[in-house]
């Protein structure tokens, strides 16, 4: 009788309940968006495909037509011959390698810095002219790379920088495309945050480093996607002139120009072209997906 009288004062709860969540959509309008993205999945891919079929393919099917999507008799001859072809350079292929990695990596690493310590200035602190400068950068992004080279190259010359490492690297730190993403994300980062981390007593840098980069980590792998993509894929015939500092993607240029002979050879360095940033991209891809449902910070 006790413990039935408890009962009917505390009433039911909210276990005594089964909410189901209704679908926003109908069957067949989640169908409909499924094939949406299947399609467009497909007409992404198929570049890619197509382009890795084609370098597993032999010489005589590389000239049929029409062509076939998928190769018969697949073969790795042509990045073989690839591989001949390089080997027998007067320059060692690991020189190329080195040489865009090197300026990839260091490009990049100064790219991200640079533009999310200017970023966290612009985003968090008020200062003379600076919406100025954020203007001159949003318009910056306006112009492309043909449209600044002359002047570019020009300030080269001035700094006497010309067929260095120098002369790629610093172009890649004052990129606006990232200045401009770090601006927006650290626009949303809650000012509280780094009021109490000063009231702790914790110093610029640390705050910069141990509070905001991680909490804007989305930015800076997609500045990151960028800026390898960029470099990578980067000849450097304007800037670099010594044979020993070209860059990889330029000796592969210069197999693929190599004639009717080397068109297995040119399937197999488009390959090669896209393989490392591509690779880039998807193991960024998960982190920036997973940063994003983690983050979102809010006073």
């Amino acid at each position: 009788m006790k413990r039935k009288n408890q009962a009917i004062l505390e009433g039911p709860t909210i276990h005594h309940y089964k909410f189901r969540r209704k679908p926003n959509r109908s069957l067949a309008g989640d169908i409909g968006i499924y094939i949406f993205l299947a399609f467009f999945s497909v007409v992404m891919v198929f570049p890619l495909v197509f382009n890795i079929a084609s370098a597993l393919k032999p010489l005589d099917e590389l000239f049929k037509f029409p062509p076939d999507f998928f190769p018969r008799r697949p073969t790795l001859d042509n990045f073989s011959d690839l591989l001949v072809t390089m080997s027998q350079s007067w320059i060692p292929f690991s020189r190329y390698i080195f040489n865009t990695l090197f300026v990839t990596i260091v490009g990049t690493l100064g790219h991200v810095l640079i533009a999310s310590m200017a970023a966290y200035v612009l985003a968090k602190y008020n200062f003379p002219l600076g919406n100025l400068f954020f203007r001159v950068v949003v318009v910056a992004l306006m112009f492309s790379g043909y449209v600044t080279s002359i002047p570019q190259y020009l300030i080269m010359c001035r700094l006497h920088i010309v067929d260095t490492f120098w002369s790629l690297i610093l172009p890649a730190f004052s990129a606006p495309i990232g200045l401009f993403l770090m601006k927006q994300f650290m626009e949303g980062l809650p000012m509280s945050l780094i009021e109490a981390a000063k009231i702790d007593g914790a110093s610029e840098w640390k705050i910069f480093i141990s509070l905001v980069m991680p909490n804007v980590r989305p930015a800076w792998l997609t500045i990151s996607i960028f800026s390898v993509n960029s470099l990578w894929n980067n000849p450097a015939n304007a800037f670099i002139y010594t044979e020993s500092k070209k860059m990889l993607s330029y000796a592969l240029t210069q197999i693929q120009l190599g004639g009717i002979a080397r068109t297995g050879q040119a399937a197999a360095v488009q390959v090669v072209t896209f393989v490392v940033p591509i690779f880039f991209f998807i193991l960024s891809q998960s982190q920036i997906m997973e940063t994003m449902a983690s983050s979102g910070l809010k006073d």
